[in-house]
């Protein structure tokens, strides 16, 4: 296929030059002598490049580099610690064009979101910078006289991070800008499902690293599939392993890290939806739930799944979204004039037939009919029409999370039947209301309202800014990343007490007198 969206260009540009990348794809990238992964584009079937498995002998040689890189790492104080991950955001800058049109063909979410993805990143490193002078502890007021107690953060030390293939960087960049500038080191494995843009980030951020003479173990990268993920959550040399991925693998993670008590930060599955009252701005409310269904082609942990309309409202709703599906344009990622691109791969298609088939089973029933795309333009066996059903919450596969872009569609009477039904599900990201209306905004957002880590008001479920905690509840795992004080969970918190009088009083007035 000819390459007229300039790929290889973008490629070469990124250091990615050669198709078996085994050797030289930079800091702590290591030649492990195992078989090889083949990363192929969902947007058009072409191998984009071959790239080395992690084995166990490999696996301990980036461990050991990690543990020596942690010791001279820590001691870098955290304001100069900024300054190199100030770089890093701008070798970004300079390589986001490149770096996010490979994420656009070898994820296949549109090349606009590819940049967002960088951007991200960018902005996290920009936060990461003014993190870096406000690593703040508390001091507290002793009730011994002469004595002073305060409390300091120091650094963990290697942080594991696993990420998924949806976000196949910015993920990976909330969690690492965040520990290095707390003084941790990162091993991070890709999604074996997107290597490529990993590798690319990896030779960006050790290039940086290596310019300023520090140890290799600061940034390290492998690659694996779940067992090298198994490597890591069983590891005590890595005190908190931060992973994104589905529920099911969480699960396997957070009792594999907790089993030697160890800490996990976990972002896992969400299924959310978007209340739309019959006091909802339409246009607005019709804008957000189709970005938020069809973005990504449904394939982020905080699309919308799930449309919670008033029965008044209704009817209109279900008609403007079956048009407004109409004139969704789908091709390939890198093609600008389309909406929706393809899904990650084969799998992920047959995921999602059975899920319209389980629907429908279930008594769903159709909105706007699903399929998958054939023809020119469509040879990968990845691209899918984005489907509507009618369901009822209830219905198991709506309780579960399908990571295609299938939309259900449900009515409710009052504004608390709505938020209950919004809550009747295992997991708890992101959730959203359509209101003009203070009191209904008010109700969603109270104590009483969405049980979720994210709630908004007249936006969608889909995106987030960095400078909040990201994250939610239940069987989302409650971890979070980006923003706020997520600090925190890359070190460890140290209570102190100093006493300046000359003698030694106990604390509760206790006497221990000889």
């Amino acid at each position: 296929m000819a390459d007229q969206f300039g790929i290889q260009e973008s490629l070469k540009r990124l250091g990615l030059k050669s198709e078996n990348l085994g050797t030289s794809t930079g800091i702590n990238w290591i030649d492990s002598g195992e078989s090889s992964i083949s990363s192929f584009s969902p947007a058009d079937g072409a191998l984009i490049g071959k790239v080395q498995l992690t084995n166990q002998q490999a696996y301990e040689e980036v461990m050991t580099k990690a543990q020596v890189g942690f010791e001279s790492w820590r001691q870098v104080p955290a304001p100069q610690r900024g300054e190199i991950v100030r770089e890093i955001g701008n070798a970004l800058r300079e390589k986001k064009a490149d770096l996010g049109k490979l994420v656009s063909y070898e994820m296949g979410k549109s090349y606009q979101e590819g940049l967002g993805e960088v951007q991200e990143m960018i902005d996290i490193c920009d936060f990461a910078v003014g993190l870096s002078r406000q690593l703040y502890g508390l001091t507290m007021h002793s009730e011994r006289p002469g004595h002073r107690m305060y409390e300091q953060w120091h650094p963990l030390g290697i942080i594991g991070i696993i990420s998924a293939f949806n976000f196949p960087v910015a993920v990976w960049s909330w969690n690492a800008a965040l520990a290095w500038v707390c003084g941790d080191v990162c091993v991070w494995k890709p999604s074996e499902k997107a290597p490529l843009s990993g590798i690319a980030c990896q030779l960006i951020a050790g290039e940086i690293f290596e310019k300023h003479s520090m140890p290799e173990g600061i940034c390290s990268l492998i690659i694996g599939d779940y067992k090298v993920g198994g490597l890591m959550s069983h590891d005590s040399r890595i005190p908190l392993v931060s992973a994104t991925g589905s529920t099911r693998m969480g699960k396997l993670v957070g009792q594999a890290v907790g089993s030697r008590l160890g800490r996990s930060l976990l972002e896992l599955g969400g299924n959310n939806a978007i209340i739309i009252t019959a006091n909802a701005d339409m246009d607005m409310a019709i804008r957000g739930a189709l970005f938020g269904a069809v973005g990504t082609a449904g394939q982020r942990c905080t699309s919308t799944r799930r449309l919670i309309i008033h029965e008044n409202v209704y009817e209109e709703v279900k008609s403007r979204l079956a048009s407004a599906y109409s004139k969704l344009v789908i091709g390939n990622p890198l093609d600008e004039k389309n909406h929706v691109g393809p899904l990650i791969d084969k799998d992920a298609v047959n995921m999602y037939l059975a899920a319209i088939e389980k629907v429908e089973k279930e008594g769903g029933k159709v909105v706007v009919n699903g399929g998958v795309l054939t023809g020119d333009g469509f040879e990968s066996g990845c691209y899918v029409k984005p489907a509507i059903y009618e369901a009822e919450n209830h219905f198991e596969i709506v309780q579960h999370e399908t990571f295609a872009p299938i939309l259900y569609l449900m009515k409710y009477s009052s504004i608390e039947e709505a938020i209950a039904m919004q809550n009747g599900v295992p997991q708890g990201l992101s959730s959203a209301i359509m209101t003009t209306n203070m009191r209904e905004a008010e109700a969603f957002l109270s104590v009483a309202g969405s049980d979720c880590g994210i709630a908004n008001v007249n936006i969608g479920t889909s995106g987030a800014e960095i400078g909040g905690a990201f994250g939610g509840e239940k069987e989302t795992g409650g971890g979070r990343e980006s923003g706020s004080d997520a600090w925190k969970a890359y070190m460890r918190r140290q209570t102190n007490t100093i006493n300046y009088s000359s003698t030694l009083p106990l604390a509760q007035g206790i006497k221990f007198d000889i």
